[in-house]
């Protein structure tokens, strides 16, 4: 016999679909209202999601429309589906443990049929200044891995990083500049403190004044191919 998740995971047979009597393993009527519930909270168990991604489960496992807009009003109504509190949950945990920019936190909650009022509800608590900060730890971290690389490379891949994490072009561009200024000054300060004093005047100017860091890059260029 199987057991109630292998149930209730069969979808069609379990759920019910349009035009046929369902029946668990023994014959026996069930209810498919009380199967779509099941399915949803084994989904919510493994973790939060949206009124549409359960929508979606529901739908390719057989639960006609119906049973299923009752099964998520119920869930709605006792707070156990909430999208705004999803999304909210959502950008915390993606901008903790992924490094995402607004743009990126908002394709992915609609990507997940989060509305785009919840969207923007939630992107918008993500304030100036907390982006830039994490912009900048994840410049940080990459580039201490790059030293060894010419600094328009450093720079072309830290854009190229930001652009995927869902950086704006303007803030990645300033980020990546000055970030890189630092770091080259620290390692410039200290090869002119020691015994390597053959490292680059970091402080000669560019053609179009300091270029800072020596990246030899035209960010403005890049941002404009964004």
């Amino acid at each position: 016999m199987r057991t109630g998740r292998q149930d209730a995971e069969r979808g069609p047979t379990s759920a019910g679909v349009a035009g046929r009597d369902p029946a668990d393993s023994g014959g026996r009527a069930v209810d498919p209202v009380a199967v779509a519930r099941e399915i949803c909270l084994r989904q919510l168990t493994t973790r939060a999601r949206s009124r549409a991604e359960l929508a979606t489960t529901l739908r390719r496992r057989g639960v006609v429309d119906d049973v299923a807009e009752t099964v998520l009003d119920r869930l709605t109504a006792v707070g156990l589906v909430d999208d705004s509190a999803f999304a909210a949950a959502y950008v915390s945990s993606a901008r903790t443990h992924r490094g995402l920019g607004r743009q990126a936190l908002a394709a992915e909650l609609r990507r997940r049929g989060v509305e785009a009022d919840v969207v923007q509800v939630a992107t918008e608590a993500v304030g100036d200044a907390e982006e830039e900060d994490v912009a900048r730890d994840l410049v940080r971290r990459r580039s201490a891995a790059m030293r060894g690389l010419p600094a328009p490379v450093r720079a072309r891949r830290l854009l190229a990083l930001l652009a995927r994490r869902g950086y704006s072009a303007q803030l990645a561009s300033r980020v990546v500049r000055e970030e890189l200024a630092a770091d080259d000054h620290d390692i410039g300060g200290a090869r002119r403190g020691g015994t390597d004093t053959d490292g680059p005047d970091l402080d000669a100017p560019g053609p179009d004044g300091p270029d800072p860091g020596g990246l030899g890059l035209d960010l403005e260029g890049e941002e404009a191919n964004w």
